[in-house]
């Protein structure tokens, strides 16, 4: 299992891994690009407006000479090539209308004709043309920016300005090297971050998702060790209050099995022994057959209570518990059940007390009068058998401005305080030896809970047990 969830945490690794790298890397990769070719535009715009404007201030200057021959222009244009202090940086040339360069700061391209297209815009359309591209004559990548010189309206040459590219691209690259150098920090400091992700989130989502499968699997009880933070921490709390609560539930239903089938057996092998006992009785004896008659009728009903218990159990586990509403004397129907029960009470030397309501004519309540003397009748039945050591039981009704408060108290032992915060679950029946089938209360907590009131039950002042019902006096039942 170890090698499996290793195995597990390795898959997600390089799922996680390959996934989010890939997709940075892809973002990274577009955004250098953008941002390296943001960066030639700019460097090769820069130098193309600042040799336009150079260009334009010569023009200017050429056009405010007063020319009257080919030779002063000629003179003019070569003194100019030959002073011009910005040699080192790029070359100055003169083109005449054919596009052969008559004179130049490099004197070696005099005479030779560059043919590109800045210089043909600036000859044939009189503007001013701008190239970047290679050399015919050196293969090497130049700028050039081309005026047009005119005379009276009309073109008569060119001054053309050309650097080479080298140094540009140069210094193109350190930035585009320096970007890419920043992506690629950032790609390790995503990976590295990605790592740590992985150790704080995505091994231990393995680890507790190993847990939970050891727990489906029907390890219930199992406890992860909580070492996590945050969410993490949260989900391991949760998972390990459901882990408890599933092996106290499984708890529950193991002992409610058992608890039902001894249950069940009892009054079963009471009454196929008295039945084998009277049929084989020659007797006759009156007070014997009485006496076994009464036995049988009594656990007779003592399962027909409990598979009662059961169907209604079973209802509602599948959502078929439903009640029929009708107006309900519940004082009458309480007291049914407290005179049925007296004489039992009386049988196995338990006295009931009962008060009456102080109040004059008792309301009508809307209820299912079945299922609320199910509710009397199981309170009344657990009081017998938790708080009959007791040798009393007291029950009361009383009606308030929007209640009908209805007690059972009886005067046994009371409920351990560790069982109180479950009595009412299902199953639940605690340190409690009696006889029973753990059901009883959870059946009445629903019933009451339908009818839109509250079942409470607890330890009584003086010792005891003390149940109370309180059913509203208008309410639409469920």
């Amino acid at each position: 299992m170890q090698l499996k969830m290793k195995a597990k945490v390795h898959g997600l690794r390089q799922r996680w891994m390959a996934n989010s790298m890939s997709v940075v890397t892809v973002i990274m990769l577009i955004a250098c690009g953008l941002f390296s070719a943001s960066i030639a535009s700019y460097y090769y715009s820069n130098v193309q407006n600042a040799m336009t404007a150079q260009a334009k201030a010569s023009i200017g200057f050429m056009n405010r000479s007063s020319i009257s021959s080919y030779e002063e222009y000629y003179a003019i244009a070569y003194n100019y090539t030959q002073s011009f202090v910005d040699k080192d940086r790029m070359e100055l040339q003169f083109i005449d209308t054919s596009g052969r360069i008559e004179t130049s700061s490099y004197n070696f391209t005099a005479g030779l004709s560059p043919e590109t297209p800045d210089i043909t815009t600036a000859l044939e359309s009189n503007e001013i043309g701008v190239y970047v591209g290679k050399d015919a004559h050196t293969n090497e990548k130049i700028v050039s920016v081309t005026c047009p010189l005119t005379y009276d309206g009309t073109v008569v040459g060119a001054l053309r300005y050309v650097t080479s590219a080298r140094l540009i691209d140069q210094q193109i690259l350190i930035s585009c090297v320096l970007v890419f150098c920043i992506g690629i920090a950032m790609l390790v400091m995503v990976f590295f971050t990605n790592l740590v992700f992985i150790r704080n989130i995505v091994e231990p989502v393995a680890e507790v998702t190993e847990a939970v499968q050891h727990i489906s699997s029907g390890s219930y009880g199992l406890q992860i060790e909580n070492t996590y933070r945050e969410e993490i921490g949260d989900l391991v709390d949760s998972i390990n209050e459901m882990s408890t609560k599933i092996s106290q539930n499984e708890k529950m239903q193991r002992e409610f099995i058992s608890s039902v089938s001894h249950e069940l057996r009892t009054p079963l092998t009471a009454i196929n022994g008295w039945g084998e006992t009277l049929l084989g009785d020659t007797s006759n004896d009156p007070v014997q057959l009485r006496r076994g008659v009464g036995i049988i009728l009594k656990e007779s009903r003592r399962l027909t209570n409990m598979v009662e218990e059961l169907l209604q159990f079973s209802r509602m586990q599948d959502g078929r518990f439903t009640l029929e509403v009708e107006p309900v004397d519940i004082q009458a129907e309480f007291e049914d059940a407290i005179f049925t029960y007296k004489e039992l009470f009386k049988q196995d030397g338990i006295e009931m007390h009962y008060t009456e309501s102080s109040a004059g004519e008792f309301p009508i309540i809307e209820g299912d009068p079945e299922r609320l003397k199910q509710v009397f009748c199981n309170l009344l039945d657990n009081a017998a058998k938790h708080g009959g050591s007791g040798g009393k039981v007291d029950a009361a009704i009383e009606v308030g401005q929007d209640m009908v408060v209805l007690t059972i108290r009886d005067y046994g032992p009371g409920i351990p305080e560790a069982d109180l915060p479950f009595i009412k679950q299902k199953f639940y029946k605690g340190s409690s030896k009696a006889r029973g089938s753990g059901i009883g209360l959870a059946v009445v907590e629903e019933i009451v809970t339908r009818h839109g009131g509250r079942f409470e039950i607890g330890n009584a002042e003086g010792g005891g047990c003390i149940a109370q019902i309180y059913l509203p006096l208008r309410q639409s039942a469920a």
